[in-house]
């Protein structure tokens, strides 16, 4: 079986903009995926690995708690490795891919994407002690930005149909709710999250050797994108001929850069964290 390569990033940093790159160029990235380009079959178990205890995308760091429990990880990883193995995995490989020795029969390049992997990859990495790992990251003023552009439209979407459902509303309760994440409304909310999953996907990348680990910038892709298209499909054992490169990065924009400078809300904002910023190597 090929390794796989997995993606760890936060949420809004350009991993679903990557990883389509990538898949472009060849990368096997899953069959039925999310509208963030996410694999659901690897997508769920993140969901469910976060949920024993008490966790969730935005509220991720107790599952540190999990990595101490000596007794129920050996559980937990037979439980996965019994679900990769399953025909469930199908969601992901397809009948034809499935058929043809499942995931253990991969033996092209293939990864996932999913922002939870930053905090589940000690579990993964059990399954596959030698998987590399891409991390991408962002400013994270964008990113909080990014976080409550989205919030406020879901909130939009949710009580428009709210209100025209309302008649029937209580023949079953709803399957989601009003806010997907409270705590990322506000900028502060969605900063500080930034913090968490930058400060364990950069102690994750230094527990791996240098040749199983690529730490990317979303600016720096955006500005320089052949460059690191091209080292980025290197590491995942790509071959990608020239012009196959320049007619994939034709469609990236550059101006979505560091779009907080050009916003007088978030520029003060950022401001107002210039020392946190600093901490990661970030401008205000």
């Amino acid at each position: 079986m090929r390794q796989p390569v997995i993606f760890i990033g936060m949420h809004r940093s350009g991993t679903s903009m990557l990883g389509r790159l990538l898949e472009d160029l060849g990368l096997f990235a899953g069959t039925l995926k999310d509208e963030n380009n996410e694999a659901i079959f690897f997508q769920e178990i993140n969901a469910w690995l976060l949920s024993q205890c008490g966790g969730r995308w935005d509220e991720p760091s107790a599952i540190r708690y999990l990595w101490q429990h000596e007794q129920g990880l050996p559980w937990i990883e037979d439980y996965i490795r019994t679900l990769l193995a399953s025909p469930r995995s199908v969601r992901f490989l397809g009948m034809r891919r499935m058929l043809q020795g499942g995931i253990n029969g991969l033996d092209t390049a293939w990864g996932w994407k999913d922002p939870r992997n930053t905090f589940t990859l000690p579990m993964w990495l059990r399954i596959f002690p030698e998987a590399k790992v891409i991390s991408i990251e962002r400013h994270g003023v964008d990113v909080a930005q990014s976080l409550r552009v989205r919030e406020r439209e879901m909130l939009r979407q949710a009580s428009e149909k709210f209100t025209r459902l309302r008649r029937i509303a209580f023949v079953r309760l709803k399957g989601g709710g009003f806010v997907e994440s409270p705590r990322c409304t506000e900028l502060a909310g969605g900063f500080s999250l930034w913090q968490e999953y930058v400060t364990q996907a950069r102690w994750m990348l230094a527990q791996l050797p240098p040749e199983r680990a690529l730490a990317l910038r979303y600016e720096d892709v955006l500005d320089d994108p052949r460059r690191y298209l091209r080292q980025s499909a290197d590491f995942c054992g790509l071959e990608v001929s020239d012009k196959r490169l320049e007619e994939v990065v034709g469609g990236i924009r550059a101006d979505r850069a560091n779009s907080y400078m050009s916003d007088s809300e978030l520029g003060h904002f950022a401001n107002g964290h210039r020392a946190e910023l600093g901490e990661f190597g970030y401008s205000a």
